[in-house]
């Protein structure tokens, strides 16, 4: 299987740079994303520095050709480090996006809950006159309405209910509170068969809610952690459209071509026509 996480990031790179430039240019890459990551694990972990983490990076081993220097490896292993952390940062991010979400509903409810606040204005001459504040804007209610209204079931099988529960609020385009149950279902359920479908639901719904970023990685991840899955293919096509939302047309059409000559039984079956609608998005040739 190939490494799309070079194929679709660097691929530019490694093709139009000399090697000595790819080393330099890579390793400022390195050290830009390990700042923004350690940004962003402050902003997760206020004031906890035992408790931030360095990314576990595993560097791909194979027999090496002839002509391989040592300045070449140096390159690749300092490519793998800048895919491990761009997709640890992509990460990072989201849960900040989750917890900020999390943090204003419950904010919104306990405003609800509380009697608008009287102000008195300063004192004058005239004596003082108080004024009522404006109370903050309370959660839509047709939406918490809405969301109350969806059920977990309770087959007896608790992977296929967290799963069946995102799915429904992803169908109703309750797209945050489906993220947030589908992540959580994909991690607690890692093992079992909807955790593919859990997953990939993530990055359309991501998609879904105009988060291409956070999508091409949640789908990407769920191709590289399952590759048998049965919706890995479709995370596959998914993560093309997330690229030609990025503007990354060329790595889309990379991403087709991988997942036909991976999975050529999908590719030209069940999604033989999101194949062709994705080549024609992506202008592949």
């Amino acid at each position: 299987m190939k490494t799309l996480g070079i194929t679709i990031l660097l691929t530019s790179l490694l093709v139009s740079t000399p090697v000595a430039a790819q080393d330099a240019n890579t390793g400022k890459r390195v050290d830009r994303l390990e700042q923004e990551m350690r940004a962003v694990q402050r902003k997760i972990f206020p004031g906890g520095t035992g408790r931030y983490f360095e990314p576990q990076i595993t560097a791909e081993t194979g027999p090496a050709s002839s002509g391989t220097t040592n300045t070449t490896s140096a390159v690749t292993d300092l490519i793998a480090r800048v895919d491990a952390l761009e997709r640890s940062l992509a990460n990072l991010t989201g849960q900040v996006e989750e917890n900020g979400y999390r943090l204003k509903k419950i904010e919104d409810r306990l405003a609800a809950t509380e009697a608008p606040a009287v102000s008195a204005t300063t004192t004058g001459t005239n004596g003082s006159t108080p004024t009522v504040a404006a109370p903050e804007a309370a959660p839509d209610p047709q939406r918490v309405v809405g969301v109350a209204a969806i059920v977990m079931p309770d087959t007896g099988d608790a992977a296929e209910d967290a799963y069946i529960y995102g799915y429904r609020l992803w169908d109703a385009k309750f797209y945050p509170e489906a993220q947030t149950q589908l992540k959580k279902m994909a991690d607690e359920h890692s093992g079992h068969r909807r955790a593919s479908y859990a997953q990939n639901l993530l990055g359309r719904a991501y998609l879904d809610d105009g988060k291409p970023a956070l999508a091409s990685v949640a789908l990407y991840e769920n191709y590289q952690k399952r590759p048998r899955g049965e919706r890995a293919p479709d995370s596959l096509y998914f993560l093309s459209t997330a690229l030609v939302q990025l503007g990354k047309k060329a790595d889309a059409c990379r991403v087709l071509a991988e997942m036909q000559d991976v999975y050529p039984d999908v590719a030209s079956g069940r999604l033989a026509d999101r194949v062709a609608s994705g080549k024609a998005a992506a202008n592949c040739k």
